[in-house]
């Protein structure tokens, strides 16, 4: 989702622009680092299980982040590297920082795209995005991962070559293009280590995370924004 849509007004109109933005939509808050001892293949309903629970017990976080981005038609391949913060419910912010600024940030009323190069702010009402966004559902704490994917093993196996666990999600509706997700999974707390997305044209995202912080409380002012004195603003209805 990196290249097409993020939220439907919002990347509808940012890809208008040729801008390449993130979906950051795919990704619950489960995320801590792997190590690398043996583990035993579960069926994809047992991991659901403990993937869900591993998420419930995560109130918020806060990583650094690496974004590659493929298109397929060209063969491109861009990267882009921020930090995203996430605290349930319905809060997070995805904060750009090379090559380019940019700025994706929700709570509960509002949510804010701001793309300093144009000068431009996208806003619309929260709760429009929360109510039809399976993925956005999940990742702000209102969601349920087996409500709303259907779950396998894909094809490239069960784990990864550290012993991680591997799951592929489907979502169950339309959801903003995505085709399938792909995420990986630490063998030891079964939180979220990358996650690789691709969408309707077989373009590729994929989002590794470091330096994570859990449960450090980040105020509610952190998901706040107020554009800047004379930033074009743009209401999406």
């Amino acid at each position: 989702m990196l290249i097409l849509q993020i939220m439907t007004g919002f990347l509808i109109k940012s890809c208008q622009r040729g801008k390449l933005f993130l979906a950051l939509c795919v990704i619950p808050a489960l995320i801590l680092p792997g190590t690398t001892v043996f583990s035993r293949t579960l069926s994809p309903d047992e991991l659901a299980a403990k993937i869900q629970t591993a998420y419930d017990n995560t109130v918020d976080f806060r990583a650094n982040f690496i974004q590659e981005a493929t298109v397929r038609s060209i063969d491109r391949t861009t990267r882009e590297e921020g930090t995203v913060y996430l605290k349930k419910p319905e809060r997070m912010l995805w904060d750009y920082t090379k090559p380019s600024m940019k700025k994706l940030v929700i709570n509960p009323r509002k949510a804010w795209l701001y793309m300093p190069d144009d000068n431009i702010v996208y806003v619309q009402d929260a709760k429009k995005i929360l109510s039809s966004k399976m993925t956005i559902r999940f990742f702000t704490g209102i969601g349920r991962l087996k409500d709303d994917f259907e779950i396998a093993v894909p094809d490239s196996g069960p784990m990864d070559t550290k012993g991680n666990h591997v799951m592929a999600l489907t979502p169950r509706g339309y959801e903003a293009g995505i085709k399938t997700l792909l995420i990986t999974v630490d063998k030891d707390n079964f939180r979220i280590v990358e996650c690789v997305f691709t969408d309707m044209y077989d373009n590729a995202t994929r989002l590794i995370f470091s330096n994570i912080k859990v449960n450090i409380n980040p105020p509610d002012e952190l998901f706040d924004f107020t554009p800047p004195p004379g930033v074009e603003i743009h209401n999406i209805p």
